[in-house]
């Protein structure tokens, strides 16, 4: 019996620290950014820092000496904020009528395909979306701009395609959420289909849809790569839609290979406002996402108070009553539900095709010459030889595959372990650890990416490393890991656990012999696409694993570009771009195979668990 209770109190000691491990992750972030932003705020003075409008920084300059640059990124603040606009403004609207087009005019033997499109949408690597806007977009827009096509149109366009799976995602949950009451009470009333859809179930889901925008705003504010790659990146206000200008991400990717004491600090600096951009998104969302919930419970608790402020709160009531109705009796006169369903099929079927466009064209180019240039995937690398190979990059991936995975999971697992079986409402650790996950989640790629520079790299010896970018991509893969672990431990039946202890099973062997196996589809899914995700990431991997393809790898020490990486630098100066179409073949094909695997696996194994007697009793009811 003591050596059940020691195994017992051994196990849930083990998952707690293993929890812990998400809050000391989401410090060491913050103090180690704070600690080395504070001298570059200290030294440039923080409101001429943020409010600055010139960033020229001297490379020389140090903390002992008088500085010879301006650190000002009040520029890079404005163009962060445009892009961020541009992107709601163009993926924000498509995502938004595209979700509605999906709900309710699609019909139905198309749904599951478009379903599918906007998935692999959301699977594309963002690098991948910034070689489409350098091959395809920058030229086409050149035929109408001064420029070579570049900056804020063509950031906006970029970053909309990449926001709008996300909207369109939660938007579409948020409707189908919505009780089929409201739908059929409108109808009763005499609205058609169209009109009992804009005018009674979409006013239903907006805290859901506002919380879909509030979080693609969070998406593009941290994007990275795929801005470096299209905006032109001159530090200097958006003026214009082909104005070159520089976001925040932009200006740390770009000059953090060679800056100098004082410049390095103040990249940090950017890395810092950044984050607290990204965290105050995050706070707004949660918010917006938890206000129906609330208005529903104040109203069910409020008394009627005929004070002063009662009857003043309910004449301007009124009176905005009668604003809403004038501007909706407007509407129904201009038809406004007919333009919206219109508008829903034409974002339904701009989405599939960009997704046609950005696939079909690297791939049209890529494919030749993957076919007569395999040297290219299998070839032997030279020092000095004019012959590309992304060999190399191919075997750091696998190597930062594996050594990510066998890093995260187990800390996953643990997490989600201690969170779902463990853990009792309303303790104050729980929501340390929740929120922690949280903030990990909304942590820009590119901030991780300055946090494994600042310390895994120097703890490594100072040189870039495959184990200081897998250390760091690590941390990245938790809140995916864990969300989808409890997820999928929640899905699992309390009467497995009760049966389970009514033979006389411990916890701690319920768990592992019982639960663990019965929620093994959202396990290997959550594996599978955290597979992706480190296939797909390129900032954090910039500066922390190297970003030269080179030889070989032999260990884990050992520096080298990802295969995310190598793309990148192979279409930096165009001088390498049918190398870089090829390339971006292989990565496509990796990520959305991994994600189509994903579903595959998780539907095989969910069909297994669950034995015949599912499907029997399935069939039953169908047939009934």
């Amino acid at each position: 019996m003591t050596k059940t209770k020691l195994k017992e109190s051994a196990g849930k000691t083990i998952f707690a620290t293993m929890a812990a491990v998400c809050i000391v992750a989401v410090a060491a972030i913050f103090i180690f950014l704070i600690i080395k932003s504070f001298p570059a705020f200290k030294k440039i003075g923080f409101f001429d820092f943020l409010l600055g409008n010139q960033w020229s920084p001297d490379r020389l300059d140090t903390y002992g000496q008088s500085l010879s640059g301006t650190y000002g990124i009040f520029t890079m603040v404005i163009g962060t904020i445009s892009a961020t606009i541009g992107a709601l403004l163009f993926g924000g609207v498509f995502g938004y009528f595209t979700a509605i087009f999906l709900v309710f005019f699609c019909p139905k033997k198309l749904t599951k395909i478009f379903s599918i499109v906007i998935n692999l949408l959301a699977g594309i690597p963002s690098v991948v979306y910034g070689f489409f806007g350098i091959v395809f977009l920058l030229p086409l827009l050149a035929n109408i701009a001064p420029n070579n096509g570049s900056g804020l149109l063509a950031t906006s366009i970029i970053l909309g395609i990449m926001i709008l799976p996300t909207v369109v995602s939660l938007s579409k949950t948020s409707l189908e959420a919505v009780p089929q009451s409201y739908y059929e009470g409108a109808v009763a009333i005499g609205a058609n289909h169209t009109q009992a859809v804009f005018k009674t179930v979409v006013p239903a889901a907006k805290s859901g849809i506002s919380a879909s925008l509030i979080l693609g705003i969070g998406r593009a504010l941290g994007e990275t790569m795929a801005v470096v790659m299209v905006a032109g990146n001159a530090p200097t206000f958006p003026n214009s839609l082909f104005n070159s200008f520089r976001v925040m991400t932009a200006n740390i990717v770009m000059e953090m290979g060679y800056a100098g004491e004082v410049q390095e600090g103040a990249l940090v600096a950017t890395g810092v406002v950044l984050l607290l951009f990204v965290l105050i998104v995050n706070i707004i969302f949660t918010t917006v996402s938890g206000k129906a919930v609330q208005s529903a419970v104040r109203k069910s608790k409020s008394k009627d108070k005929d004070n002063l402020f009662s009857r003043i709160h309910r004449k301007f009531h009124i009176q905005t009553m009668r604003v809403k109705d004038t501007i909706g009796f407007i509407a129904y006169r201009a038809k406004s539900s007919s333009i919206g369903k219109i508008a829903a099929i034409i974002a339904g079927v701009f989405s599939g095709l960009a997704l046609i466009l950005v696939i079909g064209f690297i791939f049209i180019k890529g494919c030749p010459e993957l076919f007569s240039n395999p040297d290219l995937v299998f070839g032997k690398y030279e020092f000095g030889s004019h012959n590309i190979t992304i060999l190399p990059a191919i075997i750091t991936t696998v190597m930062a595959v594996a050594l990510c995975l066998l890093i995260a999971v187990p800390i996953g697992i643990m997490t989600a372990i201690f969170l779902n079986e463990y853990a009792k409402k309303g303790n104050f650790l729980i929501k340390i650890i929740r929120v922690a996950i949280d903030i990990l989640s909304g942590v820009p790629s590119i901030v991780y990416g300055l946090f494994g520079m600042i310390t895994f790299v120097k703890i490594l010896g100072g040189s870039s490393s495959i184990l200081a970018g897998s250390l760091t991509v690590s941390i990245m893969l938790l809140p995916t890991i864990v969300r989808s672990t409890e997820e999928s431990l929640k899905s699992v039946a309390d009467s497995m656990r009760e049966g389970s202890f009514a033979l006389g099973a411990g916890k701690l062997r319920t768990i592992i012999k019982i639960v663990l196996p019965s929620a093994l589809p959202g396990i290997v899914s959550a594996i599978i696409l955290s597979m992706g995700r480190v296939i797909s990431e390129s900032a954090p991997f910039l500066y922390t694993a190297g970003s030269v393809i080179s030889a070989n790898p032999k260990g884990f020490t050992d520096s080298g570009a990802t295969l995310s990486v190598a793309l990148y630098q192979l279409s930096g100066e165009g001088w390498y771009l049918n190398e870089a179409y090829a390339s971006a073949v292989v990565l496509i094909v990796l990520v959305l195979g991994l994600n189509l695997l994903a579903e595959f696996i998780a539907a095989k194994l969910g069909r297994k668990l669950k034995g015949d007697t599912y499907v029997k009793t399935k069939k039953q009811r169908k047939t009934a």
